[in-house]
């Protein structure tokens, strides 16, 4: 799970990030997309994953951060560098306040789409991934977490 003080899907308060191991970043537009991918790609690298799990990782990114920004409204994107015994990893929450997912499996689905994407964000991400949670309530927003661990 997420280190102490850092729950999934628990709204920050804003504050400057002082630990280089966690942080967070808006995700309100194309331009923060393009950031989210960028700031996972250096992740990664830190973190020496292979070339194939530094891609499978930035795409997931880059797809859940599109969902967050195109169909929750915007949100933010929270990163952690965790370890476990003697793995590490890299923990990912993107999180919205927008309307929800009313049909969770049916959005793990491939192909299935709310708008006019290809269907493929929610389903693709997870199969990229080694952890995936999922949390939404209509009305109320989604988070999606996903970990990649070396």
């Amino acid at each position: 799970m997420w280190s102490e003080g850092w729950p999934c899907c628990v709204k920050t308060n804003g504050s400057t990030v002082t630990d280089p191991s966690s942080g967070s970043i808006a995700l309100k537009g194309e331009s923060d997309i393009v950031a989210s991918r960028q700031l996972v790609r250096k992740l990664t690298q830190q973190l020496k994953f292979s070339l194939v799990d530094q891609t499978k990782m930035i795409t997931a990114a880059s797809e859940l951060s599109r969902n967050t920004v195109v169909y929750g409204g915007g949100g933010e994107m929270r990163w952690e560098i965790v370890q476990e015994g003697l793995r590490t990893g890299l923990r990912l929450a993107f999180e919205d306040r927008g309307p929800g997912i009313p049909d969770v499996d049916a959005a793990l689905t491939d192909g299935w789409t709310s708008g006019a994407g290809m269907g493929v964000g929610l389903s693709g991400s997870r199969r990229l991934v080694n952890d995936f949670d999922l949390r939404t309530a209509v009305g109320e927003g989604t988070c999606v977490t996903i970990a990649r661990w070396k």
